[in-house]
């Protein structure tokens, strides 16, 4: 009984955190979770009082609910369309960057604003150890409804209410903290190779290492960060290692072999982040029936696709390859000169070094 009063007065005093004071007083936090997500807990043999997880995908512009079952491992229970990320795909170092964090996050019950001026949110946590350990710097760093976004991922109203009841529930129910993976896009084999040459992969590749344990396990793997990386599950058993080495493994052969059948390394250059296809077939310049859209003009075309130099044979994946000095000629479809071609390499190396 003392252990139920003490959790409910820490969720009571969450509920009171990160509050602008705008919205005092309103009840939108204590909406109930939908029927039909009920039902889904329900199909799986999960309560809302079981722990989740949530996966974010930049690229797809995708949340994922994920709820532990009797068993003690993840179900899918249902995905959410982004409205609004900012920035490009990469991690946040800096603030003020408008970029999005990628990387393993914790939501403490600390972290959840019902006073919200954007309806209801919760803060991912940025920065975390990891973030920390390399000076990086931000704050703020939500989920949140509407759509506009500043380095947030903005869902509506409705999916952030709901989502919000979800994590409520949990909390009640005696988990401390909800783990949030937040990627630049779904780890497959296709996404490796036409991403191998951005100067972001070798931190890809290393989130890449918790997202394979999960996808192997179905359970949350334990985070760690040492030697400025992230380590995951440093003492976990020998089975579940070979199984995740074995994923990895398969991994990289389909990507090599993704690569000799001429698959082209590229990179996706946003104006300013992205929005799930659902949102962009239906939204209006004026983004009718979405509330406020933080630079409906930089949605309009989608990302740009640029061409990366192409890597030797068996370089390491995500290996910067040098610029090297030649004529100016525009290369071949895509009206773009080698100057201007080497002018944006260098500035997406700055980018993904944190020095622009």
């Amino acid at each position: 009984m003392l252990r139920k009063i003490t959790l409910g007065l820490a969720l009571l005093l969450a509920l009171s955190a990160c509050q602008d004071g705008r919205y005092a007083g309103s009840t939108r936090h204590l909406a109930p979770i939908p029927p039909a997500t009920l039902a889904l807990m329900s199909a799986e043999g999960a309560s809302p009082a079981d722990p989740i997880l949530m996966r974010a995908y930049k690229k797809e512009s995708e949340i994922e609910l994920w709820k532990r079952r009797a068993d003690g491992r993840y179900a899918l229970l249902k995905t959410y369309p982004m409205c609004r990320w900012s920035g490009q795909l990469g991690p946040k170092t800096r603030e003020g960057d408008r970029q999005a964090p990628e990387g393993f996050y914790a939501i403490t019950p600390e972290s959840m604003n019902p006073n919200s001026s954007l309806y209801l949110s919760f803060n991912l946590g940025y920065p975390n150890a990891y973030d920390r350990s390399l000076g990086r710097t931000g704050t703020h760093l939500m989920v949140h409804g509407s759509c506009s976004s500043q380095g947030c991922f903005a869902m509506t109203d409705e999916a952030i209410s709901e989502l919000y009841a979800v994590v409520r529930e949990a909390f009640a129910g005696g988990q401390r903290a909800v783990q949030f993976q937040s990627y630049p896009f779904r780890m497959t084999p296709e996404n490796l190779a036409r991403h191998r040459a951005d100067p972001n992969m070798a931190f890809w590749k290393n989130i890449k290492e918790g997202a394979d344990r999960f996808e192997v396990t179905k359970a949350e793997p334990v985070v760690e960060v040492s030697g400025g990386r992230y380590v995951f599950d440093a003492s976990g058993d020998g089975p579940t290692a070979d199984a995740v080495a074995r994923k990895q493994a398969d991994d990289e052969r389909q990507v090599t072999a993704l690569v000799a059948n001429g698959t082209p390394a590229v990179r996706l250059v946003y104006e300013d982040g992205g929005q799930h296809r659902a949102f962009r077939e239906t939204m209006t310049a004026a983004g009718y029936g979405l509330g406020e859209v933080s630079r409906p003009e930089a949605l309009a075309a989608g990302p740009r696709e640029v061409a990366m130099p192409a890597q030797r044979p068996g370089a390491t994946v995500g290996k910067r390859e040098p610029v090297r000095s030649t004529a100016a000629p525009k290369l071949p479809g895509t009206g773009v000169t080698e100057a201007e071609r080497r002018r944006l390499l260098e500035t997406f190396a700055a980018a993904g070094d944190g020095r622009k």
